[in-house]
């Protein structure tokens, strides 16, 4: 075995063809070099613990106390190695509606880091959403979805902009959806206000996503069955979910697999600062937020300012709270965002020549106990003893 060449045997591997037990499998740089073999002694021995591809989060404003939004490198550094930390090898940086010479100057901050290899892209999130569901972004700070405004954000992401959010029913939403699917970038429909005639119409112009569903848009009546199921019953539309328990009861999260399936949902944080910190006061943009008992607040409004959650905790209550199979799972965290970034043929599934990029958990209670990215270990690797060798 070659100095950069590492074996873990033993563990339960979920693949996309299903779960093995015992498996093995081998990094060589930064890529998975195979899977199977013979175990050797000079393997990690992995026995008694689950290995997943690395969690791909889509939706995320921050963490370890530092935002995306502050327009400092150091700052998103910061975010991303916290959630790094907790699982997430692949993460977009989400901005949040502020004046929009300013967002443009985060952009161009948060383009470097793509261009680092720290981040896998931007998405801004506002500042063209609903008044009446704009939630925990500033209200005088709204614009409609221009197409020349939207366009301009779109551009200072140096060709890293990767989501937009927005309200289609908005004066020039609609037209904004088709530029931006136009443009290669993905539509999200979401803090919206919109009926089911129009977000059908959205759909039709390119939407792809569905912004957090459930939160910040109107509920589902009988006879006005709004976004909600527009978004849940249109096959080309992938649903975000927050599942931390907060933002949506279990039964409301059954209710999205049941409809959409997990083929369609992608599992997100939408974490603010305090992710992977404690209780207290963080900035969001340019508002503030107060957090007790892990639950984040407006100061002024009381309104859920993103979450504390990381992708981990988001594992572990899909499989323990929801029921979910580990391949579900998986699905919802990695392969369903990584294929929506256009980066499933690199990471979102243990297969031989995608990124080493793994996540480790107790099989028994699934707590996260070690990540490697692009075949480094970030945290977790004093944990293995070799094959055959005791711990």
């Amino acid at each position: 075995m070659t100095a950069d060449r590492t074996a873990l045997a033993g563990a339960r591997l979920v693949l996309p063809g299903g779960v093995i037990d015992a498996g093995r499998i081998s990094v060589e740089g930064t890529r998975v070099a195979g899977l199977g073999g013979e175990a050797e002694p000079s393997d990690l021995d992995l026995t008694g613990y689950t290995v997943v591809p690395g969690f791909v989060d889509l939706h995320v404003h921050g963490g370890g106390g530092a935002s995306y939004a502050s327009g400092i490198a150091e700052e998103a550094l910061t975010a991303a190695r916290t959630h790094l930390e907790h699982g997430t090898t692949t993460t977009m940086a989400s901005t949040v509606t502020g004046e929009i010479d300013e967002v443009c100057r985060q952009a161009a901050v948060l383009s470097e880091l793509v261009e680092d290899g720290v981040l896998a892209g931007i998405h801004f999130e506002g500042p063209f959403i609903s008044h009446n569901r704009c939630g925990a972004h500033r209200p005088d700070l709204l614009r409609d979805p221009d197409p020349a405004l939207v366009r301009k954000l779109a551009d200072a992401g140096r060709g890293h902009t990767r989501m937009f959010t927005l309200a289609p029913e908005l004066p020039g939403g609609l037209e904004s959806v088709q530029m931006l699917s136009e443009l290669g970038i993905i539509a999200a429909v979401g803090h919206t206000d919109s009926d089911y005639e129009v977000t059908l119409r959205a759909i039709d112009a390119g939407a792809t996503v569905a912004t957090h569903l459930f939160n910040a848009m109107p509920g589902i009546q009988h006879r006005a069955p709004g976004p909600i199921v527009a978004l849940l019953e249109d096959e080309r539309v992938t649903v975000e979910l927050v599942n931390d328990g907060v933002h949506l009861h279990p039964s409301v999260v059954e209710l999205a697999y049941g409809t959409a399936g997990a083929e369609r949902v992608a599992l997100i944080t939408d974490a603010m600062g305090a992710a992977g910190m404690g209780d207290g006061l963080y900035p969001l943009g340019p508002l503030q937020v107060r957090v007790e008992d892990g639950v984040a607040r407006l100061v002024e409004g009381g309104s859920i300012a993103g979450s504390t959650l990381t992708l981990d905790v988001a594992f572990r209550r899909a499989v323990t709270v929801l029921g979910l199979s580990l391949n579900q799972a998986v699905t919802s965290l990695s392969t369903v965002p990584a294929r929506l970034l256009g980066l499933g043929d690199t990471i979102g599934t243990l297969e031989a020549g995608k990124n080493a990029d793994l996540v480790v958990l107790d099989s028994d209670s699934y707590e996260l106990v070690a990540v490697m990215r692009r075949g480094e270990w970030i945290v977790g690797a004093d944990r293995f003893a070799r094959a055959g060798n005791p711990a």
